[in-house]
Order: structure tokens, then C-alpha cells, then sequence
């Protein structure tokens, strides 16, 4: 599809919330014209019509485990698409994902109506594995909306931010003569450790990844796997990030306090009570908004993480979205 010129603007859609970040910084906002039920940043673009909706219902991270897992089993997609509404946006471009089938609606389910709407749109496929990924994911998106020297100027905006983390990472592992050794939960119960850029983006912070190292200095790890409590126990991590997929501060807090009231009434090790005894900081993130989304804000996460994990406070962002986890 040949990209149309600013004046007569191309339609686009997105079904992936880091799409849409992408798309309003590389082009005017205008030319988004429908979303995924996750697409609530920038907030300019609220008002956009949804088009997906998830199929599990959030009651706690445990049971919801449980309903993806079913769901998967069976061959079951997560979430609807809405193909009556995407016809009636007559799309030019629809942005959406192949590297996880949990988070957002799968390719499969978008290609298939794709193909019968008319005019056909050009589908756009986004698949990063690590943090060079995501930035190429810019100009990507960027050239195909006819934008790639806007596209090309943030990604390299986001680029000399990027060799500003690494360069304090480093000069902070020397002054030390270590790394830390980082705990990072992607989901509570059960605990799914950090994966593809997270560890990545730490290790260019400053410290390690133990339990899911990336694959070599440039890369980053596999994808987010579940393990068992005490092996997350026996990390002695340093410092523990918290940063649910898909949920926000609070609801995360809650689900923290929960694991720990049900661990001490079964009187078994409960991870977050060892951390807190041992004396170690527990940082709560907005999982929903920060690091699982492979989007722009990976380099505020970055940001955040050389200062919270060299206990460097006044590196972290003012405005990045974390506290400190207290009981």
C-alpha cells in the first residue's frame, strides 16, 4: 500500500497499547482511528473507538493464571475483535502484535478479518524480542505512515537516553566493583520472572538478572517463565521489582498483601515476607503503563532502574510511576 500524503491522512488502528504510543509520537494523532481496549496512552486518544475486549475478568493474579492457562489449553484465543466495527473504520493500516497471545489480541485472529474487509489493510506486525527491536519497531511504524524522519528523530532522541543509562550503569558498577542482583516479578502467583528486554534494560542499569539472563551483552533474555516461590527465595536478590502485566500500583499492593496473609495462615514461606525481613526494598510498578510494553516508555523504565536499583534516587524520573512496598 502506497502510504497517502498528509492531506488526504491515512486511517490507522492499533490493537497493541505500545503501537499507539509509537504512532502518536512519529505522527499527528489524528490519523488513529480506532484502538484496543488497552490503548489508553496518550490520553488524547481515549476517545477512539475499542475494538478488542479481553475475555478473563481480573478477580486475583492467581485465578487468572488459572483462566489463561484453560484457556490457552483449548486453543482459545483471550481476547474478541470486534469485526463489524474495524469494517465500518475502513482502516488503511492496522498495527497489531505476534509475541504474546496473553497480552494482546493474537495475529492469527487479526489477519483472518483483515482479509475480508474492503479495502484490504496493510497489517503491520510487530515482534520484539529486545530493546534494539522496539526502537527499530519506531521507524518501522514511522516509514510505513509515511513519517520516517519524524520516526528517525525520536528514535534517536530515545537513543542518546539510552546511552545516558548505560553509561551511569557503568560508572556506577565500577565505583562498586559489582552488579546487584535483581528479583524481577512480571505476575504475583504464580511468579513469573522478568523477560525478553526487562533483563536486558537491567543489566545495562547497572545490575543482573540471575534467573533469566539475557543471551548475550547486546540481547535480551527469553520470554517471562513461571517458577516456584523459594527458588525466587533463594535468588537473595538485592532489590525486588513488582510489575504485574496489565495491572496498576494499587491493585498490585493488594495482591501483595494478599499472598502474604494467605502464606502466613498455611504457615508457609511467603517471598515477599523473607524480602521485607531481610531488610531488602520491594518496588511496586505500574505494571499496566511501564516495562511490559515494548514501547517508548522502556526508556523511562530504564531511567528508573539505574537509579532505584544503585539506590541513586535523584535518577529516578520525577513523574515515573513506582513506590516503595510497605505491608
Amino acid at each position: 500500500m502506497a502510504a497517502k500524503s498528509l492531506g488526504t491522512s491515512l486511517r490507522v488502528v492499533s490493537l497493541l497499547p505500545s503501537a499507539a504510543e509509537i504512532i502518536c509520537l512519529v505522527a499527528p494523532h489524528e490519523l488513529l482511528v480506532g484502538r484496543s481496549h488497552e490503548d489508553d496512552f496518550p490520553h488524547s486518544i481515549t476517545n477512539r473507538p475499542i475494538l478488542t475486549a479481553a475475555k478473563t475478568t481480573f478477580t486475583t493474579s492467581e485465578d487468572v493464571n488459572r483462566q489463561v492457562s484453560e484457556s490457552l489449553s483449548t486453543g482459545q484465543s483471550l481476547y474478541d475483535l470486534d469485526a463489524e466495527a474495524l469494517a465500518k473504520l475502513k482502516p488503511d493500516v492496522v498495527v497489531t502484535q505476534d509475541l504474546c497471545d496473553v497480552c494482546s489480541i493474537d495475529l492469527v485472529t487479526v489477519e483472518r478479518v483483515a482479509r475480508k474487509l474492503n479495502p484490504v489493510p496493510k497489517v503491520i506486525t510487530l515482534n520484539p524480542q529486545n530493546l534494539q527491536d522496539v526502537l527499530a519497531n519506531i521507524t518501522e511504524i514511522g516509514t510505513a505512515l509515511g513519517f520516517p524522519d519524524q520516526a528517525e528523530s525520536v528514535r534517536s532522541s530515545l537513543l542518546q537516553r539510552v546511552q545516558r543509562v548505560r553509561d551511569q550503569g557503568a560508572k556506577l558498577v565500577s565505583e562498586r566493583g559489582s552488579r546487584v542482583t535483581v528479583g524481577f516479578v512480571e505476575w504475583i502467583a504464580p511468579i513469573f520472572v522478568g523477560g525478553h528486554w526487562t533483563p536486558q534494560m537491567i543489566q545495562d542499569a547497572g545490575g543482573i538478572h540471575p534467573l533469566n539472563s539475557p543471551k548475550n551483552q547486546d540481547d535480551g533474555a527469553g520470554k517471562s517463565f513461571p517458577i516456584e516461590d523459594q527458588k525466587f527465595i533463594d535468588l537473595d536478590a538485592q532489590v525486588v521489582i513488582v510489575a504485574p502485566c496489565g495491572l496498576d500500583i494499587p491493585t498490585t499492593e493488594r495482591e501483595l498483601r494478599s499472598i502474604m496473609d494467605k502464606n502466613k495462615s498455611s504457615n508457609t514461606p511467603c517471598w515477599v515476607s523473607e524480602y521485607l525481613q531481610r531488610g531488602v526494598k520491594i518496588a511496586v510498578v505500574d505494571g499496566n503503563q511501564m516495562f511490559n510494553r515494548p514501547g517508548p516508555r522502556l526508556v523511562d523504565a530504564m531511567e528508573f532502574l539505574v537509579g532505584f536499583i544503585n539506590d541513586r534516587y535523584d535518577l529516578v524520573p520525577s513523574d515515573f510511576p513506582w513506590k516503595l512496598f510497605t505491608p
